[in-house]
């Protein structure tokens, strides 16, 4: 049995531009280390769309940023690019 949604808007479409949120010690320098990774792994980095906030006790930051993923495939190397980073906690 195949699901299709008869909404095209529905979950991903691809190519397309994505957000990506990854979270660590506020000073492991990831603000600068979180693009980079993208770039490293062939993904095109939307370099306007870099934010970053430490959190309320200044122990962690969250990097935001938009990236464009021309398959499933992309998509998924953009998280696993973050999580093979050895001070990023979560991706979101």
């Amino acid at each position: 049995m195949e699901i299709k949604s008869d909404n095209p808007e529905h979950g991903f479409q691809f190519p397309g531009e994505f957000e990506i949120t990854a979270m660590g010690p506020a000073n492991a320098g990831l603000e600068a280390d979180i693009p980079r990774l993208l770039q490293a792994a062939g993904l095109t980095v939307l370099e306007e769309s870099i934010r970053w906030r430490e959190s309320s006790g200044g122990r962690f930051v969250s990097v935001r940023l938009s990236f464009r993923a021309a398959s499933r495939e992309e998509y998924e190397t953009a998280h696993t690019a973050l999580r093979e980073h050895p001070e990023v906690r979560w991706t979101l």
